[in-house]
C-alpha cells in the first residue's frame, strides 16, 4: 500500500507563549496517534513524527502515512447464545434487532460469519466481520478534530467564522489549514478552515507575502527560506542559546540560566535575533535579585552576570527582527527597562525607611486564612515553635535567634518591594534585616526560611534558618489539615506535599536529631483549643512522602519498606540504614535469613501466651536451640555494640554468622513444645534473635 510523509499545519494568531511549547507537543502527539487508531499510520512511523510551533503556528510532519486505511477482519461480540436464540434454536427478536442496528437483516448475515464459542463461562454469538478502511481524507478530518478537542489550551477563546454566524472554541482564531500528502492537497477541514497549501512567514521580514509548500518534506525549509521563520521549536530554541553564549562570552560574562526564560522567549519570536543592551551602573546598588526579576518577568530579557554570579549592567535581549542597523532596536529596550529599574530603586529605597520590626504590627491587619487568623497571629504561632526546635538543636542561645528571625520572616509582606514583586519574599527581608543591624544569622534565617522552595533547592544555611523553616512549614502543615484542608488526587492547592518534603528534606539531609512525632504534636500544640486534631493523618502524611523521596533515592521498595518499618526517630540515619540494608542484601546469607525472620515474626504473633523474660539456659534441651543460644550470645554484643555507633552495616552484616544455627534449629526443634515451660523458653530465645535482627530494619520485608 502506498504511503506519502504528511505535513498538517494550523496557522492562527499569537499563540500564548507560556503554553506554546506543550501546545506544540500535544498537537504532534495526538494526532500521530489519532492515525495510528485510524490504521493510517504504523505505530512505529509515529514515533518519527516531527511537530513544530512558532508564536503563529503549530503543525506536524508524519512520516509513511497510507491513502487510505487497510480493510480489517473484526470478531464482534453480539450477545449470550441463551438470549440469541429461541427455544427452538431459531434467533431471538432480541438478536434480530440487534443485527438490524448494526446495518444487517437476519438473512444478510451469512452463517459462516456467525460465530458460537464459549467466553466467561457462558457460550457467546459473534460476528466476524470485515470493517473497510477510512481513506486519508476521512481519517484525517477526524484525527484532526479529536486532535483539536484534546489540546491543553489554557484558556479557550470564542471568536465567530467569516460567515458572521458561527462561533469555534479555540485558543486563539485560526486563519489557516495546510494538509499535505507528499505533494497533494487533502480536502479536510477543522475549526471552519479547508486545507490548502499555502501558508505566511515572518509578519515583517518573510521574502514573500504568502508560501505555497510545495511539498510536505519542504515545509521547514520553504518557510526558513522564503518565510524568515524558523518552524522548529527545538531549532529555534538551540539557536537562542547558541547566540546568547556568544554575545556573553564576546563581553567575558555569562547569561542567566533559566529553562522556563528560554522557552517562553523561544515561543515569542520566530527568527531570533540577540542583542546586548545596557543600563545605568548606579541601578546596581538595588539587590540584583530585584533587577534580576523586573528584566526576566516583565521584559523578558537575559540579564549578564560575572564569574562570581553577579549582576553587570549589561543584559541581552531576543528580538524578532534583523534590521542592517541595530542601533534603535537596543536603544528602544534600554529605554523601557530603565522605568522598571527606577521603580525597584525607588521600592527599595522607601522601604529601607522603616525597620522589619517596625512593620510587624501591620502583620496583625493581614489575612493569612480565614478559618486560621491574620498573620501576625501565625508569626507568634511560628516564633513558638521555631524557639522549641531552635532549643533542641542548640540550646538558649539558638532558641533566642530562632525566635528574633521568626518574629521578622514576614515583615517584608508589606513591604513596597514584595507588594510588586511577591516572588521575593523572604529574599527582601534577608536584606532589610542587614540594613536594620540584625546579625547575620538572623538575616539568613529570614532569607531562607521558606526554603526549599522546590525540588532541588537548597536548604536553609545555618542552624536558625533550619529552625525557622521546619517551624513555618510545620506551623503550615499543622493549620491546614487541622481545618480539613488535605491534599485530595491531583489537588494540592495549599502546597503541602511541597511542605512535608521540605520538612523530610531538612530532617534527613541535615541530619537532624529531631523526632517527627515530637515534631507534629508541638505543631498542634501551637494552635489554640479548638482546632482540630489530624495529628495521626498528619504523620501518615509525612511518612507517605518519606518513602517516595526515598525511592527517588535510589533504593527498592523492599529496602525502604524494610527501614521504615522500624519507624527510626532520627531521620538523619536513614540513608546509612537504607545502604546497609543493601550491603546485606547483596550476602548470600540474606535470603534465607530474611525468610527464617519472617518465619519469627509469624511465629511470635500467632503465640497466645507470653514469652519468658529471658532464656533460662537449663530449659535448652536440644544441641540445635542450645548452638542457636550460644550464637545469638555470641554475636548479639558486637552487632549492638555497632548499630549504637551508627555503623548500621557492621551490625547487619554480623548476623550472617546466624544462618547455619537458625536452619538447624528450624529443623530440629518443635517451638510449641507440650511442656509449657520449654515452649516459653524457645519463644524468648526466638524473641531474643528476632530483636537482635530488626535494629536496624525489618528484614523479613526482605524475603520474596
Amino acid at each position: 500500500m502506498s504511503t506519502q510523509n504528511l505535513l498538517v499545519e494550523l496557522f492562527v494568531e499569537e499563540l500564548p507563549p507560556k503554553a506554546l511549547k506543550k501546545l506544540g507537543e500535544a498537537f504532534g502527539t495526538r494526532l500521530a496517534e489519532e492515525l495510528v487508531s485510524r490504521r493510517a499510520l504504523e505505530p512505529e512511523d509515529a514515533d518519527r513524527r516531527t511537530w513544530f510551533a512558532s508564536p503563529r503556528r503549530l503543525a506536524v510532519h508524519v512520516p509513511s502515512v497510507r491513502a487510505s486505511a487497510p480493510d480489517v477482519r473484526e470478531s464482534k461480540k453480539l450477545m449470550p447464545l441463551k438470549v440469541a436464540q429461541t427455544p427452538e434454536g431459531t434467533w431471538s427478536p432480541a438478536f434480530i434487532k440487534k443485527l438490524r442496528s448494526l446495518g444487517y437483516t437476519e438473512g444478510g448475515v451469512p452463517d459462516a460469519d456467525l460465530v458460537i464459542r464459549e467466553e466467561g463461562g457462558a457460550e457467546q454469538v459473534f460476528l466476524n466481520q470485515v470493517v473497510k478502511g477510512l481513506s486519508l481524507e476521512e481519517a484525517l478530518e477526524a484525527a484532526l478534530k479529536a486532535t483539536v478537542a484534546a489540546l491543553p489550551i489554557p484558556k479557550v477563546m470564542r471568536y465567530q467564522l467569516a460567515d458572521g454566524w458561527t462561533s469555534v472554541d479555540f485558543v486563539r482564531p485560526a486563519h489557516g489549514l495546510v494538509a499535505l500528502h507528499g505533494t497533494e492537497v487533502k480536502s479536510v477541514s477543522v475549526l471552519g478552515l479547508q486545507a490548502g497549501r499555502r501558508t505566511h512567514g515572518h509578519r515583517f521580514e518573510a521574502r514573500v507575502s504568502a508560501i505555497d509548500i510545495t511539498h510536505a518534506d519542504s515545509y521547514a525549509q520553504q518557510l526558513r527560506d522564503d518565510g524568515a521563520v524558523i518552524a522548529s521549536f527545538a531549532e529555534r530554541r538551540a539557536e537562542i542559546v547558541r547566540q546568547l553564549g556568544e554575545a556573553a562570552a564576546r563581553e567575558g560574562l555569562q547569561p542567566i540560566d533559566d529553562e522556563a526564560l528560554l522557552d517562553e522567549v523561544t515561543a515569542l519570536v520566530e527568527r531570533p535575533s540577540v542583542l546586548l543592551c545596557r543600563f545605568e551602573p548606579e541601578f546596581l546598588a538595588v539587590p540584583q535579585e530585584c533587577l534580576i526579576l523586573t528584566m526576566k518577568a516583565n521584559q523578558k530579557y537575559f540579564p549578564l552576570l560575572d564569574a562570581s554570579g553577579r549582576l553587570t549592567e549589561r543584559f541581552l535581549i531576543v528580538s524578532n527582527i534583523r534590521p542592517d542597523d541595530a542601533s534603535r532596536v537596543i536603544q528602544g529596550n534600554e529605554r523601557v527597562v530603565r522605568p522598571r529599574l527606577a521603580d525597584a530603586k525607588f521600592f527599595f529605597d522607601q522601604d529601607r525607611k522603616r525597620t522589619l520590626e517596625s512593620r510587624v504590627p501591620q502583620l496583625a491587619r493581614v489575612v493569612y486564612h480565614g478559618k486560621l487568623g491574620t498573620q501576625g497571629e501565625r508569626v507568634e504561632r511560628v516564633r513558638a515553635l521555631a524557639r522549641s526546635i531552635g532549643d533542641q538543636l542548640g540550646g538558649p542561645a539558638l532558641a533566642a535567634q530562632a525566635d528574633r528571625a521568626a518574629l521578622l520572616a514576614k515583615a517584608d509582606l508589606v513591604t513596597d518591594m514584595v507588594g510588586e514583586f511577591p516572588e521575593l519574599q523572604g529574599v527582601m527581608g534577608g536584606y532589610y534585616a542587614r540594613h536594620d543591624g540584625e546579625p547575620e544569622a538572623v538575616a539568613f534565617a529570614i532569607e531562607d526560611h521558606y526554603r526549599p522552595r522546590y525540588a532541588g533547592d537548597a536548604l536553609p544555611r545555618g542552624e536558625a534558618g533550619l529552625a525557622v523553616a521546619l517551624a513555618d512549614k510545620l506551623e503550615t502543615l499543622a493549620g491546614l489539615f487541622g481545618i480539613g484542608q488535605v491534599p485530595t488526587g491531583d489537588k494540592d492547592p495549599f502546597a503541602l506535599r511541597r511542605h512535608a518534603l521540605g520538612v523530610i528534606r531538612m530532617l534527613v539531609e541535615r541530619e537532624l536529631p529531631l523526632a517527627v512525632p515530637a515534631l507534629v504534636d508541638a505543631a498542634f500544640g501551637v494552635f489554640p483549643a479548638g482546632h482540630g486534631d489530624a495529628r495521626e493523618a498528619l504523620q501518615h502524611f509525612v511518612y507517605e512522602r518519606l518513602v517516595g523521596y526515598l525511592r527517588e533515592g535510589g533504593y527498592s521498595a523492599q529496602e525502604v519498606d524494610a527501614v521504615i518499618a522500624v519507624r527510626p526517630q532520627g531521620w538523619g540515619q536513614l540513608p546509612r540504614r537504607l545502604a546497609a540494608v543493601r550491603a546485606f542484601g547483596a550476602l548470600p546469607e540474606a535470603a534465607p535469613l530474611a525468610a527464617a525472620n519472617k518465619r519469627v515474626g509469624n511465629i511470635l504473633k500467632k503465640s497466645a501466651e507470653e514469652t519468658a523474660a529471658r532464656v533460662d539456659p537449663a530449659l535448652l534441651t536440644e544441641p540445635a536451640e542450645q548452638a542457636l543460644a550460644a550464637a545469638v550470645a555470641e554475636i548479639e554484643p558486637g552487632a549492638t555494640a555497632a548499630y549504637e555507633r551508627g555503623d548500621y552495616t557492621a551490625s547487619l552484616q554480623a548476623l550472617a554468622a546466624l544462618k547455619v544455627p537458625v536452619d538447624r534449629f528450624f529443623d530440629a526443634v518443635m517451638v510449641n513444645a507440650e511442656d509449657p515451660a520449654l515452649r516459653r523458653n524457645r519463644l524468648a530465645l526466638l524473641a531474643s534473635l528476632h530483636g537482635a535482627m530488626n535494629r536496624v530494619a525489618d528484614l523479613s520485608r526482605l524475603a520474596a
